[in-house]
Order: structure tokens, then C-alpha cells, then sequence
């Protein structure tokens, strides 16, 4: 009979592979900590990473430098990606402003930005197709997890790192995301410029933001030459649910209707498409979401503060989120209570004010006056 006392030890388990947990794990490992990370993938070529991100010189690129790795961030980033463009419906340019080299928030891959992660760490430090299931607390901050394959292990310092529907955070809150009233519909342009040059002609070199009241379309380039769009619709929750995503020609339809007259090159953003459209209903915990002090466990990334994308703050969030969990351990051997509290009391408040701009930057975007707000957010003239 297995007892807890014989199962597999982790002083600290990190449950999820995503950009906070694998920040966490490796700026521990700079400084001589030994982590294990778990992820439900089968491998870490599992899922599409895809998606440009912006990483922020007061957040994201500060956990770069705490896990020795921003020198070669910036040797990946996409030059020319913080190109930024605005269009009203009608298809006139409001704001267009290139990428001088001088910003702060360099774009980047989310895959090569995780690979770059993932390869900073010693083999084995992540647990593929391993699902963690089930927690259990032992008693003075110690925690038994279970795995969907049967194993089990026991833990000092859990971590949920596992995004929006962790479950984790169960351990130390009620708190479920909601649904923010915008849904977006995904689309795909590999190889823009030769086989689709007017969609590539409308998004530019770097982020498009085209939109109307309470429509949208959010574009930007990628550096293989493809572009993401994301038709953005202030739509009720089960709007999705009456589009059938598995005929393309009927879903480009459907999405279409949402955009009658508006301009025909922006209409391309969803007409032209490749390949199957994706659907995403746009979710997010409560501002200001924060937990009670629980011993032995706390969470990041999404798992504490999922918010909408309209401040480009959750992936610089988790990767901050990550390297202050991991100093604070570091600043506190042996003292794993300290360490949480010190990094909770941080992360609420940081956590908190992001949240709320994302959600004001999402009624601003997709005001009656669009893009008014957004413009005015851009020159500093918002009220």
C-alpha cells in the first residue's frame, strides 16, 4: 500500500508549462532551486502557440532580466512589430505610426517566446501529459497531487500556473471568470503579401486596430510574413453558438453580417481567409481578484487574474507574476509563508489596476464614437 509519506517529493510544483510557470521555474533554477513543472500536453509542440506579444519594459522584460535571458529576447523579437495603425469602419486611416525602434514593448512570438524559456531549463524539469486532477492539503503548508494517470507526489509549494480554468485556484478561491460581452472569431493569413496582398496592405507592418461601435477588427503581422485577426463583436454569450464553425464558407458568413457596411478592404480581414475560423469568448475573474493567505500554495498568470486582452498586460503579468514568486522564495530560504505573503501583497495590487484598464480599454475600444476612444488613449487626450 502506498502511503503519502513514500510518494515522489517536489519542494516546489508548478502546475502548467505556460510563460509564468516556466518564468518561475527557471529564475528559480538561476538561483540553485530545483522545480517541477506539470503540463496536461502531450509534448511542448502539443498546441499552436501562436499569437505576437508585446513585452513591456516594466514588467515583462524586467523577469526577463531576473531569469538571464533578456539578451537573447531581444535577439528574437520582430523588427518593425510595434508598428501601430488605426482605422475607423469606413476604412480610413486615423493614426498610422511606424516602428522607429525607439518603444518599449518590442513584439515577439508566444511560441519563441516559450521555446526560449522552455530551453533555458534542464531536461526533465517539465512533466509532459501529466494532468494534474486532484489536491490534498497535508497539514503545514503541504500538499499531495494527484495525476490523471494515477501517480500522485507531495509538494511544499504548489503553484497554479494553469490559466483561466485552473484548478488550482479552487484551493484558495470561489472566484470563476465571467463572460466580458465581446467575443472575437480568429482568422489566418500565411504568406499575406503574395497570396492575400489586400488584407496584408490594410494591416501594415506591425497591429491594426480597426473598429466601430461595438465591432472590430485587431490584426497584426507576424514575422514569418502571416497575419492574425481577430474580429472583435459585442455580442451576447451564445452568440457563437449559432454559428457552425466546421463549414468555413458559412462561418466567413455569418461573421460577415456583423460588419455590413463597412469598408470592402476591411471586410477582406474575414472574406479572404484561410482554413477554418476559431471561435473565442472573451472571459475574465473579477477586478481585483485576491485570496485569503492559504498555507503552501498560491497562484499566477491567469490563474489569479485572468483579464481581457484590450491592455496587452496578461502575458507581461504572468511573466512578472513568475519571477517575483521565484525572488521572494529566494529572499526567504526556508520561510515559504513570508515568501507568499510578500509576493501576494504585490501581486493584487499590480493585478488589480491591470485588470480594471483592460476592462476600461474594452468599452473604450468598441464605443459609439469608435475609434474615438482608442485615439485618444494613444495621444493622451482620454478623459
Amino acid at each position: 500500500m502506498t502511503t503519502d509519506a513514500s510518494l515522489p517529493h517536489h519542494p516546489v510544483a508548478v502546475i502548467g508549462a505556460g510563460l509564468g510557470g516556466l518564468t518561475l521555474a527557471r529564475v528559480l533554477q538561476v538561483h540553485g532551486i530545483e522545480t517541477a513543472v506539470f503540463d496536461l500536453d502531450a509534448s511542448p509542440r502539443a498546441r499552436v502557440q501562436g499569437g505576437m506579444l508585446d513585452i513591456h519594459e516594466d514588467s515583462g522584460q524586467v523577469a526577463l532580466r531576473a531569469a538571464g535571458l533578456h539578451a537573447e529576447f531581444l535577439n528574437r523579437v520582430h523588427t518593425g512589430g510595434q508598428a501601430v495603425r488605426v482605422m475607423g469602419r469606413d476604412g480610413v486611416v486615423r493614426l498610422d505610426e511606424p516602428d522607429d525602434g525607439s518603444g518599449e514593448r518590442p513584439e515577439i512570438d508566444r511560441g519563441v517566446l516559450r521555446g526560449l524559456l522552455l530551453g533555458s531549463l534542464p531536461d526533465g524539469t517539465v512533466r509532459w501529459g501529466a494532468r494534474a486532477t486532484g489536491f490534498r492539503a497535508l497539514g503545514d503548508g503541504r500538499h499531495k497531487v494527484t495525476l490523471a494517470d494515477g501517480g500522485a507526489f507531495t509538494t511544499d509549494l504548489l503553484v497554479g500556473a494553469d490559466g483561466a480554468w485552473s484548478r488550482v485556484r479552487a484551493l484558495l478561491s470561489d472566484a470563476r471568470p465571467a463572460y466580458t460581452g465581446v467575443s472575437f472569431v480568429e482568422a489566418d493569413f500565411p504568406d499575406a503579401d503574395t497570396r492575400h496582398p489586400v488584407p496584408a496592405s490594410v494591416v501594415g507592418g506591425g497591429m491594426l486596430f480597426a473598429l466601430g461601435p461595438g465591432r472590430g477588427f485587431l490584426a497584426h503581422r507576424e514575422p514569418d510574413g502571416s497575419l492574425h485577426v481577430y474580429a472583435a463583436v459585442v455580442a451576447p454569450e451564445d452568440w457563437l453558438d449559432g454559428i457552425d464553425f466546421s463549414d468555413s464558407e458559412a462561418a466567413r458568413s455569418a461573421v460577415l453580417k456583423e460588419f455590413g457596411g463597412w469598408d470592402d478592404r476591411l471586410r477582406t480581414l474575414i472574406a479572404d481567409a484561410d482554413g477554418t475560423l476559431i471561435p473565442r469568448r472573451i472571459h475574465a475573474l473579477p477586478v481585483g481578484h485576491r485570496w485569503d493567505r492559504v498555507p503552501g500554495v498560491t497562484l499566477l498568470g491567469d490563474a489569479a487574474h485572468l483579464m481581457s486582452p484590450f491592455a496587452g498586460e496578461g502575458a507581461n503579468l504572468a511573466l512578472l507574476d513568475g519571477a517575483e514568486l521565484a525572488l521572494a522564495v529566494v529572499a526567504h530560504p526556508g520561510d515559504t509563508e513570508t515568501a507568499l505573503a510578500a509576493y501576494e501583497e504585490k501581486l493584487f495590487p499590480r493585478s488589480g489596476t491591470s485588470a480594471g484598464e483592460s476592462a476600461r480599454n474594452g468599452e473604450l475600444m468598441f464605443r459609439a464614437d469608435a475609434p474615438q476612444g482608442l485615439l485618444d488613449m494613444f495621444t493622451g487626450h482620454e478623459d
